[in-house]
């Protein structure tokens, strides 16, 4: 490399490191139906499609060991794998799990990882069925690989949204941002002291939401049973915002999202007021909420309403822009930060 430019990561973000990479990238064989470009791999498998992910946490950059169990821990690792499954309007059979082992775990932590693991995969029906083990000089790895499946004409990419369709939200927003920050701050305050006491009382929604979340299988069985098969969907993993403008991108169309339709719960405004924080932008920059975003035709909106989901807004045409609508009909441009 030497004498080359040199670009730094960070000048490109996450996203453009993804689209840089997948842009040279060509599948070799015809079962591949999609590779790069959604929340999984898509590969034909006759009679319905297999659909593959993987997600990568990493002590110090996904979670912090001073304040997360470890059983809650291999919990929040089988929800992130299966949820992109979710996100194909899919059902989760299998993961796969790879583990950096860092030298200070005793074989007494590694069983109480696996107990939050086996718990996940009791509560989703999915099996564990295999995965490696390494040294890691640099903390606890966790790589996790989901196995799932869709009938052919169930499949829900990003690509699918069309004008005039409802946008949909299956859960509130922002809560496992805040929750994270709680922790965060009840960790500098009781550095150092010998019988630490966090202050965490009123607070346990978002202290879940952060350290146990669940996946959304519920909603996909409900759209299942209703007859409903969403135009287009994504996870919510890095923010509204950015999965918003994923699915425009992906579609070709703008959105509209209604600032007084989002849902926020009391505790996370709660606690936004009490850091002195805005619970809209938690909602929409502050990720690993597991909920679904999708969209349904026009034609959908009593069941959806049913159903029990929020529409928070709608589709429009292609040059249009994603925009956040103010309740005085302002509109401000949705910006992509994602979950860092």
């Amino acid at each position: 490399m030497e004498g080359k430019k040199r670009t730094e990561i960070a000048e490109i973000g996450k996203f453009g490191l993804i689209e840089r990479i997948c842009s040279r990238v060509e599948p070799q064989n015809a079962s591949t139906v999609k590779g790069c470009g959604d929340d999984t791999a898509v590969i034909d498998a006759g009679d319905r499609y297999v659909l593959l992910s993987t997600e990568l946490l990493l002590e110090g950059v996904h979670f912090d060991l001073t304040y997360y169990p470890l059983q809650h821990l291999g919990y929040k690792a089988v929800v992130a794998g299966i949820s992109d499954i979710l996100a194909m309007n899919g059902t989760p059979r299998q993961i796969e799990l790879a583990l950096g082992i860092p030298a200070r775990f005793s074989v007494e932590m590694i069983d109480r990882l696996y107990d939050g693991i086996r718990a996940a995969c009791d509560r989703y029906r999915t099996d564990l069925a295999g995965g490696d083990t390494t040294a890691s000089v640099n903390g606890l790895a966790i790589g996790v690989t989901a196995a799932g499946d869709v009938a052919k004409d169930r499949i829900a990419y990003r690509s699918g949204a069309k004008p005039n369709d409802l946008i949909c939200l299956s859960g509130d927003l922002g809560a496992a941002y805040m929750g994270l920050h709680l922790l965060e701050r009840e960790k500098r305050a009781c550095g150092g002291q010998p019988d630490p006491k966090p202050k965490f009382e009123g607070h346990e929604y978002i202290l879940g939401r952060q350290l146990k979340p669940e996946a959304r299988t519920d909603i996909i069985e409900r759209l299942a049973e209703a007859g409903i098969v969403p135009t287009s969907m994504i996870d919510i993993t890095d923010g509204l915002a950015s999965e918003t403008l994923h699915l425009c991108k992906s579609s070709g169309c703008g959105a509209r999202i209604y600032l007084d339709r989002l849902p926020i719960a009391r505790q996370t405004h709660d606690m936004a007021e009490e850091l002195h924080a805005d619970p809209v932008v938690a909602a929409l920059n502050g990720g690993q909420d597991y909920e679904l975003l999708f969209t349904v035709p026009l034609s959908k909106q009593q069941e959806i309403f049913a159903l029990g989901v929020d529409v928070i807004g709608h589709v429009t045409a292609a040059g249009t822009g994603a925009m956040l609508v103010t309740p005085d009909g302002s509109e401000i441009a949705l910006k992509a930060p994602g979950w860092k």
